[in-house]
């Protein structure tokens, strides 16, 4: 194993903790509130982004490829979908950072989906 790889583990496992650990501390959005209709078009975006790339089930490398750069260019306003995001975003790179080897890459790629979920049902499913 060359000394990249070695580098990343931690990283990996950095990121893993630190998903699965904001996902507990996350406020509820107020689904009512006027900023309500750019969260749901924020999670529209998400959805579309989500629904690129490979089939993640047959390049599940590629597909985490593919969702860098779009989940990168949404932006919202609100705190909790903006922390989905990122931690989705991270998760990504986490598993192509590690070829797709890494199980708490892979377990920081369903905690952070569930987090998205959590804001923006079905985005990330």
């Amino acid at each position: 194993m060359d000394n990249q790889h070695k580098t990343r583990r931690p990283l990996v496992a950095l990121m893993a903790l630190a998903i699965l650990a904001g996902g507990c501390s996350a406020a509820p959005s107020a689904a009512s509130s006027p900023a309500a209709s750019g969260v749901r078009q924020t999670c529209q975006q998400v959805s579309a982004a989500l629904s690129d790339g490979p089939d993640p089930d047959a390049d599940p490398v590629g597909y985490a490829e593919a969702q860098i750069t779009p989940l990168r260019q949404i932006h919202t306003l609100d705190t909790r979908l903006s922390r989905a995001i990122s931690a989705l975003d991270a998760a990504y790179r986490g598993v192509s950072d590690s070829d797709g080897t890494s199980p708490l890459a892979t377990a920081a790629v369903a905690a952070a989906s569930k987090q998205v979920n959590t804001v923006c049902p079905g985005a990330a499913s």
